[in-house]
C-alpha cells in the first residue's frame, strides 16, 4: 500500500516546537522579550534521530539501491493521512466548491458533486463577507460559522451556546497557547497538567514562562483522574510558592485513551470551582470513543447540569478537525469556547487573536462541518 515490498517502517520518536520569538505579555505583567533560555535545549536522542531520518531520505532520493527499503514513513506524530488515510469525501467536496464558487454554475457540477456538498457550500458562502474564502475573517471567525458551531455544540449538550464564545483558530494548538500566555504572568504561576500527557502542554508552559505542576493518572484504575491527586499536588505547588491558574483535564485522554465518568468529572468541576481554576478542557478526541459502555459528556454540559453558569466556573473548551474519525491535520481548524470571563478579559483574548488577523477560512469551514455533518434520515418504507 505504501512502496514496495521492501518498504520498510521507520518511527522517528521526536516531538519539537519551533522556539517563538517576540512580545510575550500576560494580563498583568511586563513584557518579557524572550522565553526563558531552558525552552531552547533539545534532547540530543530526538535531535540525532531527526537528524538521521532526514538524512536517510536524502540518501534513498539520490541512491534508491542504497537500503532495503525506498520509503521512509514518519510516525512521530499523528498523522494519518500521510499514511494513506483518505479524507470525508463530503468534506473535500464542499471546500472545493467554497474555493473555486464559480464552479457552482456549470452544468457539469450537478453530475461531480452530491447534493448534500453544493447545498452546504451555497449555505457557506453565502455566510462568509464578499464569498471570498481568500479574504480575511472576523478575528474570532466567520460569524455565520461560529453559529453553526454553537448550534451544533448546544444540541450535543442540550445547553445553550453562544457564538459570541467561540474563536476560531488554527488547530487547536494556537487556542492552548493563547490560553497559557494569558494565564502564565512569571515562573511564580502554574498549570496542572496531567502525566502521562499529550507534550503540547509541557511545551507551551515552559514556553511562556511557567511553572508544570504535574498529576498523575492512576493506570491501577483505566488512568483514572483521582481529585485526592489534585488536591495533594496543589497544596505542594502552593507550599513551594507557586499560584497555580489552572487545571488541564484531556477528555478522552491522549495517550491514555480513558473517558472520564461523569461523577468524576462532576467533582473535577467542583474542585475547579472551590480553587478559583481555570478548567482548561481538551476535547478534541471527542469522536474517539470506540467502548459502547463509555460516553463522552463535555464539561460544559457537566457544569450546567450541576446548575453553574457563566458567573460560576471559568472554563476553555478546545476542539481540532486533526482528530475523530476525520484527521485533517493538514487543514489546520478548530476552536475554543471560552466561558465564565468578565468583559476584561474577554477583551484581552480578543486582542490577542487580534494579533493574527484571523485563523485560515479553510480550517474554519471544516470546523464548522465537522462539529455540523449530515444528517442521517430514516425513511420508513
Amino acid at each position: 500500500m505504501f512502496g514496495s515490498f521492501f518498504s520498510t517502517l521507520i518511527t522517528v520518536f521526536s516531538f519539537s516546537f519551533l522556539p517563538l520569538f517576540g512580545v510575550t505579555t500576560g494580563l498583568r505583567t511586563p513584557i518579557r522579550k524572550h522565553p526563558p533560555s531552558h525552552i531552547f535545549r533539545s534532547s540530543p536522542p530526538a535531535k540525532l534521530i531527526g537528524f538521521l531520518s532526514q538524512k536517510l531520505q536524502q540518501e534513498i532520493q539520490a541512491k534508491p539501491k542504497a537500503y532495503p527499503f525506498q520509503e521512509i514513513l514518519y510516525c512521530n506524530i499523528g498523522n494519518p493521512q500521510s499514511l494513506g488515510q483518505k479524507s470525508i469525501t463530503f468534506f473535500r467536496e464542499v471546500l472545493a466548491l467554497c474555493d473555486h464558487p464559480a464552479i457552482l454554475a456549470k452544468s457539469e457540477t450537478q453530475a461531480l458533486f452530491s447534493v448534500d456538498s453544493i447545498e452546504r457550500a451555497r449555505k457557506i458562502l453565502d455566510q462568509i463577507p464578499g464569498r471570498a474564502t481568500g479574504a480575511y475573517s472576523h478575528s474570532q471567525g466567520i460569524k455565520g460559522l461560529r453559529d453553526t458551531i454553537a448550534a451544533a455544540i448546544e444540541a450535543r449538550d442540550g445547553f445553550p451556546a453562544d457564538p459570541n464564545d467561540i474563536f476560531m483558530t488554527d488547530g487547536a494548538s494556537p487556542a492552548v497557547h493563547m490560553m497559557m500566555q494569558l494565564l502564565i504572568r512569571s515562573e511564580k504561576d502554574g498549570i496542572l497538567c496531567p502525566i502521562p500527557q499529550y507534550p503540547l502542554y509541557s511545551a507551551s508552559i515552559a514556553l511562556h514562562g511557567g511553572t508544570l505542576v504535574p498529576y498523575y493518572l492512576d493506570e491501577a484504575t483505566g488512568w483514572g483522574l483521582e481529585v485526592s491527586e489534585l488536591k495533594k499536588q496543589l497544596q505542594e505547588a502552593k507550599s513551594n510558592g507557586i499560584t497555580v491558574r489552572a487545571l488541564v483535564v484531556i477528555n478522552p485522554g491522549n495517550p491514555t485513551g480513558q473517558v472520564l465518568a461523569e461523577e468524576n468529572q462532576k467533582a473535577i468541576v467542583e474542585f475547579c470551582k472551590e480553587e478559583g481554576l481555570v478548567l482548561l478542557a481538551d476535547e478534541v478526541y471527542q469522536e474517539n470513543v470506540y467502548v459502547p459502555e463509555k460516553k463522552f459528556h463535555s464539561f460544559k454540559k457537566v457544569a450546567r447540569s450541576m446548575g453553574y453558569g457563566e458567573k460560576d466556573i471559568h472554563l476553555v473548551s478546545f476542539q481540532s478537525v486533526s482528530k475523530g474519525y476525520y484527521g485533517e491535520y493538514g487543514k489546520r481548524g478548530g476552536y475554543m469556547e471560552v466561558t465564565g470571563f468578565g468583559a476584561d478579559v474577554r477583551e484581552h483574548i480578543y486582542k490577542l487573536a487580534s494579533v493574527n488577523l484571523c485563523s485560515n477560512i479553510t480550517g474554519q469551514i471544516l470546523a464548522s462541518i465537522v462539529m455540523s455533518p449530515p444528517k442521517v434520515i430514516s425513511f420508513a418504507i
